[in-house]
């Protein structure tokens, strides 16, 4: 029997490229539900998800910009609602490109594992058009998830990645949300690795769309080693449990 497949899209004013992107999934994986959490302020995006014809499409629209992390974790509370056996998560802007997803669904199958990440740290992978100042940020963030977390993940922070049925009910009992974004992916990564299950990480080709380049501060900075080190609190915790 067919494993089923949940892809989950946090959407933040995409209008411009969700049918798109949905479109160019189904290509590569037409077996699918998908799912769309829209936090956009205004109703564009939900409009034109409302103009898409096919049944395997959930539209979750919150109204309010709530966070990547939440638009995921809600998606995972809902997942387990259904009968699906992996839940991949995705960005809406194309900068994970839908025609790896099947490379993606083979390796948690064939490797038994409980998350694949496309990792843009792997000797194969690709980065194009990242302003200099976001890669340095992302390489910052990625070193010190690695030491705080004494972690051999290659790449905690990037969205693009799938997981078995069970790490996400233990991603659901065991993850406090410490915060958003990729402080709760790393979150994630440490929980997983603390049970032992499998995370492996495969290339991928990483296109950034350029909205501006981001002002890397030491504000972020500080501000993403304090969340490291409340994940290593809620660590320790746990290991005393």
């Amino acid at each position: 029997m067919e494993n089923k497949l949940a892809i989950v899209i946090p959407a933040y004013n995409e209008e411009g490229n969700i049918l798109q992107l949905i479109t160019s999934i189904n290509l590569f994986v037409p077996n699918n539900m998908i799912i769309a959490v829209d936090d956009s302020l205004n109703s564009k995006t939900s409009q034109v998800l409302a103009e898409y014809t096919r049944d395997n499409l959930k539209l979750i629209s919150r109204k309010q910009k709530l966070g990547r992390g939440s638009a995921v974790f809600v998606e995972m509370e809902q997942h387990m609602q259904y009968k699906f056996d992996y839940l991949l998560e995705m960005d809406a802007d194309f900068s994970h490109n839908p025609s790896e997803i099947p490379n993606l669904i083979s390796t948690i199958k064939i490797e038994n594992s409980d998350l694949v990440i496309a990792s843009r740290y792997l000797k194969g992978s690709k980065i194009s058009n990242w302003p200099i100042r976001k890669r340095i940020f992302s390489k910052i963030a990625n070193r010190l998830c690695a030491i705080v977390l004494s972690s051999n993940v290659n790449d905690h922070t990037n969205g693009f990645r799938i997981y078995s049925r069970r790490a996400i009910e233990l991603i659901l009992n065991e993850c406090e949300k410490i915060a958003d974004g990729f402080i709760f992916l790393s979150e994630i990564i440490a929980q997983l690795k603390l049970a032992e299950y499998k995370i492996i990480e495969k290339e991928t080709d990483f296109k950034n769309r350029i909205r501006g380049e981001s002002s890397l501060s030491w504000t972020e900075i500080h501000s993403a080693l304090i969340g490291l080190m409340l994940i290593k609190k809620s660590i320790k915790k746990s290991i005393k449990k």
